[in-house]
């Protein structure tokens, strides 16, 4: 079988409170959310998307930042309260995006158009995953779960802040309903019908999180988590994040990307968001 490529692409950073990506167990959402934490002490982490060239076509794992977000490529308070569309939602991370790491501008300089896309997946409807998704909108198919998105019109004030149906309006997003049952609670989505493919529902961080799996004929696989940790630490020393919908389920998945991640058939596993991530090309 000819060899997959994944792409990590590096499409911007977010600035958050340290609590929110690892705040453990016991952090509350106020804590989580920076309110309490003076903005000297907030970090910040980079936000990747993954191409993935695949025998039976071209996928793209989250989408980053919009490129209205920061206009001239630097840090830009008014076009990023626009573009997310939510002045608290500001308040709780604040994102950057440089010249050249917008998703479509990566696409163009490896020559390949948004039309050219056969999967775009997201893994989850949080800004820095969804923000992108009007850039890559010709692609043919765009798939989030339905729990995902059912999740988003939950009556809840931190459900209303956090996510904002502006950001896939005029996208033709579509839902999918689980096919499988693997991972920590028993749901998965498999793509393209092979195995090769495989969207985790990794609830807890939100109702519908996937992680992908991508795996070859010879079982071996690379796991992209999402967040559903924010670094290896995170399933290394069980450091759950702070922002969670339902902390025994972020723990139960959290456990979950442990062990497939200390699988001697994993090859790789990488969150969206850790520090010690570069660019690079991965071959499967």
């Amino acid at each position: 079988m000819e060899k997959t490529k994944i792409y990590v692409l590096r499409t911007g950073e977010v600035r958050v409170s340290p609590y929110l990506p690892f705040g453990g167990d016991d952090c509350s959402i106020i804590k989580a959310s920076g309110i309490t934490t003076p903005k000297s002490k907030w970090i910040w982490l980079p936000v990747f998307s993954f191409l993935i060239e695949h025998p039976k076509g071209l996928i793209l794992f989250d989408t980053g930042w919009h490129r209205d977000m920061s206009p001239d490529g630097v840090f830009d308070k008014k076009a990023q309260i626009k573009s997310l569309g939510s002045w608290f939602l500001y308040q709780i991370n604040q994102g950057r995006i440089v010249k050249g790491e917008a998703i479509d501008e990566q696409l163009a300089s490896l020559g390949i158009r948004p039309v050219d896309i056969d999967y775009v997946l997201i893994s989850h409807l949080d800004c820095d995953h969804a923000n992108g998704l009007s850039q890559v909108k010709d692609a043919r198919h765009i798939l989030v779960s339905k729990a995902e998105m059912d999740g988003t019109t939950r009556k809840s004030f931190l459900i209303r802040i956090r996510f904002q149906k502006r950001w896939w309006e005029g996208v033709d997003l579509k839902t999918f309903e689980w096919n499988g049952t693997e991972g920590p609670v028993g749901k998965s989505y498999d793509v393209l019908g092979d195995g090769s493919l495989v969207m985790v529902n990794i609830p807890g961080h939100s109702e519908g999180l996937c992680a992908l799996k991508i795996k070859n004929d010879e079982g071996k696989y690379v796991l992209l988590f999402a967040d559903g940790g924010y670094a290896t630490k995170s399933w290394r020393d069980m450091i759950t994040s702070g922002i969670t919908l339902d902390k025994k389920l972020q723990r139960q998945s959290l456990q979950w990307i442990r062990e497939q991640s200390m699988s001697p058939d994993c090859l790789a596993s990488l969150a969206t968001h850790d520090t010690d991530v570069q660019p690079h090309v991965i071959e499967l």
